[in-house]
């Protein structure tokens, strides 16, 4: 038991939560498992971008102006990190959101009208990524397990452990990562490896890259995380391969713990053994 008192902070990372998301696996572990977490007594935080698809005024978003106000530089462009936040009343859970006019304002997720996939959803996750943890830093917030879920949220890892690893409040921070079956079929933009390098990120940490497909983006993910969870049945098997090869601690898959709401249990386990 004395384990289960280190992992007493936890900070989802999530493409997709329902309700402000239409229902999915990713969407809907983004709602249930932070609840289920807090309700193990478990303190946590919940984040997710701030897609042009969500309705500020039904879902009572409201900018956080003391956390707002931060610029990115990506490439050499500036763009400030704005940080709003809605709370699920039923949950007794906050979500924080991750916004910015260049990247978040569009009404689609990661696809245009006409299914071409973006082509800045490389600058996107880096956007992303980044802007998590410097706001994290900024509540003064120490996470012990920080879990990543969807592919947007892959960048987190290579960060906190490359670019944040001498920071106080990240320094005994692990990463979970969730595969799911989200990989990008499509490529991003041919230098998304050069973008990538930011603080003690360097191009060698993200050499993968240099062939930008999503499952390269997983892998980075998986080479920087302390753990891994199976979200859906069907995860790419050239990812699960390289998952194998890390030797990291792996939990499987399993159909009926979702049904049942048992996944809770089995993560939170695995939050504590690790």
């Amino acid at each position: 038991m004395q384990m289960a008192e280190n992992a007493h902070r936890v900070l989802f990372v999530n493409s997709e939560i329902f309700p402000y998301l239409p229902e999915s696996d990713i969407a809907n572990v983004g709602r249930f498992l932070p609840q289920g977490i807090q309700e193990r007594r478990k303190e946590i935080r919940s984040f997710m971008p701030r897609y042009g698809c969500i309705n500020e005024r039904k879902n009572q978003l409201h900018e956080v102006i003391r956390l707002s106000g931060m610029n990115i530089i990506i490439g050499d462009v500036d763009r400030p990190l704005i940080i709003k936040v809605a709370s699920i009343s039923a949950a007794r859970i906050q979500v924080y959101f991750i916004d910015n006019e260049d990247y978040f304002r569009r009404k689609q997720t990661f696809f245009d009208a006409d299914g071409n996939f973006f082509e800045d959803n490389d600058e996107r996750a880096i956007f992303f990524a980044r802007g998590i943890l410097e706001t994290v830093k900024k509540l003064r917030w120490a996470p012990d397990i920080i879990h990543c879920q969807g592919w947007i949220s892959q960048l987190l890892p290579v960060y906190l452990k490359k670019a944040y690893k001498d920071d106080p409040i990240f320094s005994s921070s692990k990463v979970v990562l969730s595969l799911y079956n989200d990989t990008p079929k499509d490529k991003f933009s041919s230098n998304f490896a050069q973008k990538v390098p930011f603080g003690g990120v360097s191009g060698e940490d993200v050499k993968l890259l240099e062939d930008p497909t999503g499952i390269n983006l997983a892998k980075t993910a998986v080479q920087f995380s302390d753990g891994i969870i199976l979200g859906s049945e069907d995860v790419d098997t050239e990812i699960l391969d390289f998952c194998k090869s890390r030797n990291l601690p792996v939990l499987p898959f399993n159909g009926k713990s979702f049904e049942d709401g048992s996944y809770i249990d089995d993560y939170n386990a695995f939050y504590d053994n690790l």
